[in-house]
């Protein structure tokens, strides 16, 4: 190793300092400096590839883990009391003894950090070893390296199913279309494939990659922690410049999948990797208990000061009363003897050493020990546990589970956390004519039914993999009622079950709309005789859907191997032969009369549709999936293609499309091949992607029609999005009220919203090849931009897409998911309100709303939207007027009215305003439910920050995608769902759970049971050290206040240590006030923990008074016992020692509410223990603290029955007063807590009994009804659909529905 002067090293660290800092890296091959030395490494400046996530090294381990300890600072505050007990004239203890207490537990704390600490390094060695491919110049190949070998500028290989060891800018790929398919689940959770492609001009021959031949330089952006975004051009040798985005970037964690091989440059490095800097660890909070606790803290500070001023006081007092100077008063050796003033000052911090347990030191450590166990019950309830995707609870943030238990505002995100998240095509509206698609409605019905007894259930026989599906009852056989249960989860199972997301046969399989196929037809002929050169828009409609989208296509034979539940039967998996029995059991189920009433068989529209599909004889137009002619028929080929979408809306779109002969048969990054109903292939060559952005809210791709040559902007996105981007309307040909495509096609919008769909809109537009090139060099010069890349790139979108022709609009259902309903009404019996926070339109919010009963039909619903500040306030002023006006009506004292308030985006950024943020949380905290629509993920922080910081509320927030992020991090509880869209909530979230419905558990019984356990052990642990500490203080009078102790110091060390630590963190983890099911049948009980909850101001004082008051008792009974007589001095403590230990274990037991093993093994176990070490102590210990002697004292004691006397009345008399306090109190006015622990005293039916009639007294017991999105009649313009009357108050500018009523929901 060449040695180098210490000035050179610090010009390296300084130039490397400002490489890394620099906004732009220039990086180059490695290759032509292979083997040289570092120093003359043109990326030497930049991080390697090993990483490290260790805290300490093992030289440095002890001091850093001491300062890392000091950060707590009663960690300090004890080190400095064992420091200060070295100073001779103001020790109480020996120095070593007084160093035992704060030793231990920094030991403790230091043994589990070099634990955890460990594992990271065991961790960290499996990583920086993994193999991978490097090239060499000197090999002229890819050899094996480690991970760590790689650096900045190196070549790496990665093969197919090989996780990519850096950051790599995508060179190469074995397949021709320079593509690599990537799976990104370790990095966000997102299971579907993402495509990267070969940065632009480097696609390479067939012949293969050769990285000698590399000779461009490569800019990029400094490393920062976005996944999504990355901007990057490569530099020519002749100059040219090549931009190159995150489509080009494979992320270090990302498996690569379908791909045989791959090559990459390294641009990111180490803990400079986009994966490393999103690995923050977990998330620290500080709970409202624990600053509760350092209040109290203080206060006891507040209460030790004073004591040892008192002590101070009492030692010159007592001095100066001495008539001259005692014997046992010392002067130095000079003969000097200090003044009764400095003495006295010396004795304060005597006093302070002496008393220092009254901040209790193990209470730190003792609730860090509760919470592990806590979490630990919580993480293994069943309950929690989800079968479907076996996922259980998570728990990322290790120190906030009590604040599950106070709880008072819920903001939740609708799709994907209320629903689903499992899109189904429902209806379209194709040139102004809706079809309903009675077929498909048919079918979910039957997947929605509750389960019954009467309900008849069909084998599912085998059958040959068909093509087409018919609706008939031929080979269905009933079979016995004792398979439902079977039949039920083997459903489940089967719709749940898929290897790639938004695959499940409920998402995937569409019956069309047997009009809309006889249209598809027509426009085919029509388009076949007119040559081809003129596309129908029907046609272009489904192409729209089948082309419009990122949806990747892979075979079944190119899938990978995913684990996922295996079904609990040996049912079939073709999804064509389940759903044939379905269609099937609809047949019969058509025919039979229901035993009550439901929904969808009651639905006009639903009934006829069954009527028409099970009298049907002529079925192949209406009910199958294609037309039967063998030309109609795909080829097998297509049968076997899987789609991969990032989107369940864009999955749903195209499996719709593919139900109708529009089959995406491949797309590549140039092309995409789509088969036609007439089973013709069309090869569309991609022209550009305009990406989906939360601005323009729609995408687009430019593509060039294979047979009219035309470039063609094909758009989808919200309604709103595109209707203002509309020009000349489809088909000018058409006549009479057909023409105004737009005004109808929005009719039908408005209707799918109130019937709770998701609605999007699709157009397109014909591109002149001269518009296009004039576009392309603005679009290829924002690519290649460094600064406000995506800014310029957003602009030449938007200057494309203008004046669009409206092809149709979809709507999409987003089913609730299960006990939606049931959750939230526990939830608001429980005293939370319930606010959803989503970016749908405000009619389907409403509709989800009354669906899972966030929304009563006796509600008062306020709609509101403004368009400007002026009206927005004046509304404000009048709404809050109305209500105030109501409340203080005196015929309406004791009446509540429900009120909920329905909010758009641009109000709510009205409202958030400084000048009406106040008037609008007046208002909102007077409404049960607040539904915020068409909000961004900016404006639902803001709402969570404001309504958090405004009311000094507790809140949880509950996302599942990455929009709910923001959210999620801005309240005081952030639980991510962990469903469809990847896992970027929950590993931004302290909680995450897999349903909505496991919150309803989560909140009402873990919460409250972590609050309850950690509030009392709390103020158990404050109780037990001024019960204790006050022993020495009383003492102090009968001393002189001279620091003199009367029980051991040894004894004393072990009380706090050993014998009184385990009983108090076995209450913590163990103790339940109430049990799980009635806390769950009786949600109110929630409410005892809200607000101030338990451990409050008033609940702390009074235990410190009992604490003194027992501490009287159990100092002043031995003394009266001993008065006058000549028992030495550690005689007189051992009793008193005794005494105390009886009656804090007895206040104990008094505090737990449900006994358990644990519970007495560590009472009784704590109790011997005492008695053991004590009696061994005294027994051979004899000079272990000169110069007193403890020898034989308890043994003595033992053998005198004085000693038996003092114990029992000593105990009795100090627990008596808080004994016939609880007594008094749950005879005379017992609390909701206390009833409950009476109710799990009855037998099971008297339980369920009493929990319903406390449900219905208090105005939460009405019976959860089952919710469903009905689908009413066709929307068309011969049957009219209800709208909710609107009072238009302010013309265009402001509309406020009030709602008393909503027609759409029915029971």
């Amino acid at each position: 190793m060449t040695w180098r002067s210490p000035l050179a090293l610090v010009r390296d660290a300084l130039q490397g300092q400002r490489a890394r800092e620099k906004e732009l890296r220039s990086l180059v091959s490695n290759l032509p400096y292979e083997g040289q030395e570092k120093g003359k490494q043109p990326n030497r400046f930049f991080s390697s590839n090993s990483i490290k996530t260790t805290k300490y090294s093992p030289l440095f381990f002890i001091p850093m883990n001491l300062y890392e300890q000091f950060h707590r600072l009663a960690n300090v505050y004890f080190v400095g009391l064992a420091i200060l007990n070295f100073i001779p004239v103001v020790n109480a203890f020996q120095p070593e003894v007084a160093l035992i207490p704060i030793c231990v537990i920094l030991s403790l704390t230091a043994l589990k950090d070099a634990w955890e600490d460990f594992r990271r390094y065991q961790s960290d060695r499996k990583v920086n070893n993994t193999p991978c491919f490097v090239y060499s110049r000197m090999e002229k190949q890819f050899v094996e390296r480690r991970w760590k070998d790689a650096r900045v500028g190196d070549f790496v290989k990665v093969v197919c199913n090989e996780i990519v060891p850096a950051d790599l800018l995508l060179l190469h790929s074995s397949d021709p279309n320079g593509v690599c398919y990537i799976e990104t689940a370790n990095l966000d959770g997102e299971t579907n494939l993402k495509q990267r492609t070969v940065a632009n001009g480097l696609c390479t021959s067939d012949c293969g990659f050769e990285p000698e031949n590399f000779n461009c330089k490569v800019v990029c952006e400094k490393p920062n922690n976005n996944l999504n975004h990355f901007k990057c051009y490569l530099e020519k040798p002749n100059e040219e410049k090549v931009g190159a985005g995150i489509e080009s970037l494979l992320l270090r964690g990302c498996t690569v999948r379908n791909t045989n091989h791959a090559v990459g440059f390294v641009v990111y490095a180490g803990h400079e990797t986009k994966s490393m800097l999103n690995n923050n660890g977990s998330r620290y909070k500080r709970s409202k208990l624990e600053r509760k606790l350092n209040i109290d803290v203080f206060f006891c500070v507040i209460l030790l000061f004073t004591m040892c001023l008192i002590g101070a006081l009492g030692h010159f007092l007592w001095l100066e009363s001495l008539p001259g100077v005692p014997p046992y008063l010392v002067p130095d050796s000079s003969g000097h003897l200090d003044s009764p003033g400095l003495t006295s000052f010396y004795m304060f911090f005597t006093m302070i050493i002496l008393l220092q347990i009254l901040i209790p030191i193990a209470l730190y450590v003792s609730i860090e020990l509760v919470k592990i166990g806590q979490i630990f019950f919580i993480t293994n309830d069943l309950d929690l546990y989800d079968e479907e995707t076996d996922s259980r609870m998570q728990c990322r943030a290790l120190n906030i589970t009590e604040d599950l238990g106070q709880i008072e505002y819920i903001f939740s995100d609708k799709t994907g956390t209320l629903t689903e998240n499992k899109m189904v095509f429902r209806r379209c509206s194709v040139m102004g004519t809706e079809f309903p698609h009675k077929e498909n409605a048919i079918r979910l019905a039957i997947l929605a039914e509750p389960e019954s007894e009467e309900e008849i259930i069909f084998n599912h026989h085998s059958q040959t993999p068909q093509t087409s599906w018919y609706l008939g009852a031929e080979d269905s056989s009933p079979i016995d009622s004792h398979r439902h249960d079977n039949w039920r989860k083997n459903k489940i199972l089967e719709n749940a079950r898929s290897d790639v997301a938004f695959s499940s046969p409920l998402e995937t399989e569409v019956i069309p709309d047997g009009k809309l196929v006889q249209q598809i037809k027509r426009a085919e002929s029509s388009s076949r005789r007119g040559g081809g050169r003129k596309i129908h828009p029907y046609l272009d409609f489904f192409l729209a859907l089948t082309i419009c989208n990122t949806v990747m296509v892979s075979m079944a034979t190119a899938k990978r191997e995913r684990a996922h539940v295996s079904p609990r039967s040996s049912q079939t998996n073709n999804p064509l032969e389940t759903f044939s029995n379905l269609i099937k059991k609809a047949s019969l189920f058509c025919q039979r009369k229901p035993k009550r009433n439901r929904t969808r068989s009651e639905d006009p529209a639903v009934g006829s549709a069954k009527m028409e599909s099970a009298a049907d004889t002529n079925g192949v137009q209406t009910c199958s999936l294609h037309p039967l002619s063998q030309r109609d028929r795909p080829a097998a080929a297509s049968q076997s293609l899987h789609y991969e979408a990032q989107s369940p809306d864009e999955a749903a779109l195209v499996h719709a499309a593919r139900a109708y002969g529009f089959i995406l048969l491949a797309r590549t990054p140039d092309t995409v091949s789509v088969r036609l109903p007439s089973g013709q292939v069309l090869d569309f060559e991609v022209l550009d992607t305009l990406t989906f952005d939360c601005t323009r809210k729609r995408m687009s791709v430019l593509v060039r029609h294979p047979v009219t040559r035309e470039c063609v902007l094909y758009t989808k996105g919200a309604d709103y999005a595109i209707m203002e981007l509309l020009g000349t309307p489809y088909a000018e040909h058409l006549s009479g009220n057909q023409k105004d495509v737009a005004a109808v096609t929005q009719h039908h919008l408005d209707c799918y919203a109130k019937e709770g769909l998701r609605t999007l809109c699709v157009a397109k537009k014909v591109v002149s090849e001269d518009v296009y090139r004039s576009w392309l060099v603005d679009r290829k010069r924002a690519q290649a931009s460094m600064d406000n890349r995506e800014q310029l790139i957003m602009e030449t979108s938007v200057q494309l897409e203008t004046d669009l022709t409206l092809l149709g609009a979809t709507g999409i259902e987003d089913r609730l998911q299960e006990s939606v309903p049931e959750t939230t009404v526990a939830l608001r019996e429980a005293g939370i309100h319930v606010w959803v926070l989503t970016g749908d339109k405000p009619e389907t919010a409403v509709n989800i709303g009354y669906a899972c009963r966030l929304l009563e039909e006796e509600d008062l619903v306020i709609n509101m939207s403004c368009k400007n500040k002026l009206t927005c306030t004046s509304i404000l002023d009048c709404t809050l007027e109305e209500v105030r006006r109501y409340e203080e009506d005196p015929c309406n004292v004791d009446t509540t009215q429900n009120i909920a308030l329905v909010i758009d985006g641009n109000t709510v950024s009205m409202a958030l305003s400084p000048d009406l943020q106040d008037r609008f949380v007046d208002l909102a905290k007077r409404c049960r439910t607040v539904l915020c629509c068409r909000v961004t993920p900016l404006q639902k922080s803001e709402v969570v920050k404001l309504i958090r910081e405004k009311l000094k509320v507790m809140t949880l927030a509950v996302g599942d995608g990455a929009n709910d992020v923001n959210m999620i991090q801005a309240a005081d509880v952030g639980i991510g769902i962990s469903g469809q869209e990847g896992m970027q909530a929950v590993m931004a979230s302290d909680f995450a759970i897999s349903r909505f419905k496991h919150l309803r558990k989560l909140l009402l019984v873990h919460g409250h049971w972590c609050y309850t356990r950690l509030a009392n052990m709390i103020i158990y642990f404050f109780y037990k050290n001024v019960a204790y500490v006050n022993l020495l203080f009383w003492y102090q009078f009968f001393c002189g206040f001279t620091g003199t102790a009367m029980i051991d110091y040894w004894l004393m060390i072990f009380f706090n240590l050993f014998f009184t630590s385990v009983p108090p963190i076995m209450f913590g983890i163990f103790d339940k006030d109430v049990s799980a099911e009635v806390l769950m049948g009786v949600p109110e009980l929630y409410r005892m923990g809200q607000g101030k909850g338990e451990y409050n101001f008033l609940s702390f004082w009074i235990s410190i008074l009992d604490a003194f008051y027992q501490s009287l008792v159990c100092f002043f009974i031995p003394y009266l016992a001993y008065q006058d007589s000549d028992v030495d001095m550690f005689t007189f403590g051992t009793p008193m020692n005794t005494v105390a230990l009886f009656t804090i274990l007895l206040h104990l037991s008094i505090e737990i509410k449900s006994w358990t093993l644990v519970h007495w093994i560590t009472m009784l176990g704590s109790v011997g223990l005492y008695f053991i070490v004590t009696l061994a102590y005294n027994a051979t210990c004899i000079t272990c603290n000169p110069p007193s002697n403890p020898y034989w004292i308890l043994q003595s004691q033992m053998a005198d029955p004085m000693f038996y006397l003092i114990c029992t009345i000593s105990t009795v008399a100090a627990l008596l007063p808080r004994y016939m306090f609880h007594v008094l109190k749950n005879s005379i006015s017992p609390s909701p807590l206390l009833q409950g622990r009476l109710l799990d005293r009855r037998d099971p039916d008297t339980k369920a009994l009493r929990i319903q009639e406390w449900r219905g007294f208090r105005g939460g017991g009405e019976q959860v009804k089952r919710y469903r999105l009905s689908p009413p009649p066709s929307p068309t313009l011969d049957t009219p659909v209800d709208y909710v009357p609107e009072f238009d108050l302010t013309g265009d500018d402001f509309s406020l529905n009030v709602i008393t009523h909503q027609s759409t929901v029915h029971t």
